[in-house]
């Protein structure tokens, strides 16, 4: 394919944020240029909508997905459009299941207005949200969520590790991915929700078709989008198994990979 795409999608830790919090101005620039280009940007990204503004205030356009994919989130207005969640028993199942198979895992649970945790499962990002925590996160269970995280505190499974033990025990129940190979650390979504799921309902709207999108992700909650673009990039720095689902490779995040890669879409014919 030698023609600009229509739609670009990227994850954002990890693939456009730097491991610092921040975001290049060529990475900036880019974005801004395609904006003005007519090209649709959308940001997907495991986050939820508390922490998504920085990249509206960073940007001042594009549509967000958050949630992996769980849900649509208007950036001008700071609203939660639409959501796919977890029932109830569906959560409780999940922590019975994976409790069972790594008996040292812990759990939480978010919406887009909540947060809560086990007192076992230590958090990284959402410290001060929940100084509490719960004996049993069924405890907490209230309604719907739109993502369970299922932590290793003690480091003892890899995420891979955990990954492979709970696409095995939650088949046919919820959609498990992660996003950090680093961080013993699972994220589990509604059954059939993923990144690539909801950008392909939102292109669909938009009557753009898979060719004409493209997409940069670095871990295997980006696999499904990767996949289903037309066009898509793996980051250099990312999960070694990035280059199985992308049709090509973008350089580290830390150099400004994205940009680069897009610099050079947008010189080509409409």
């Amino acid at each position: 394919m030698s023609k600009r795409p229509k739609l670009i999608a990227t994850d954002l830790d990890g693939t456009i944020v730097q491991h610092d919090g921040t975001i290049s101005s060529r990475t900036i620039e880019a974005f801004t240029k395609a904006h003005k280009m007519g090209v649709h940007i959308f940001f997907v990204t495991g986050r939820p909508p508390r922490w998504m503004n920085e990249i509206r205030d960073t940007f001042g356009f594009g549509e967000a997905i958050c949630g992996n994919g769980a849900m649509l989130y208007d950036l001008k207005t700071s609203t939660v459009t639409e959501e796919w969640m977890i029932s109830k028993e569906e959560q409780s199942e999940v922590a019975r299941l994976m409790r069972a198979a790594i008996p040292p895992i812990s759990f939480a649970i978010e919406s887009h207005d909540y947060y809560h945790r086990e007192k076992s499962y230590v958090p990284r990002w959402d410290v001060g949200m929940d100084n509490v925590g719960v004996e049993r996160i069924e405890d907490a269970i209230k309604g719907p969520a739109f993502k369970m995280l299922a932590r290793c505190s003690d480091g003892e499974y890899t995420s891979d590790e955990m990954l492979n033990v709970a696409l095995r025990e939650l088949d046919g129940l919820v959609t498990v991915t992660h996003s950090n190979a680093n961080e013993s650390l699972l994220e589990i979504s509604a059954l059939g929700i993923s990144k690539g799921q909801t950008l392909a309902k939102v292109a669909g709207r938009l009557n753009i078709d898979a060719s004409d999108c493209i997409s940069f992700g670095d871990n295997p909650n980006d696999f499904s989008m990767l996949q289903w673009c037309g066009r898509s990039f793996a980051m250099a720095d990312g999960h070694p198994d990035g280059y199985k689902h992308a049709t090509g490779i973008a350089g580290p995040h830390a150099a400004d990979g994205v940009a680069i890669v897009i610099e050079e879409l947008l010189d080509l014919p409409a």
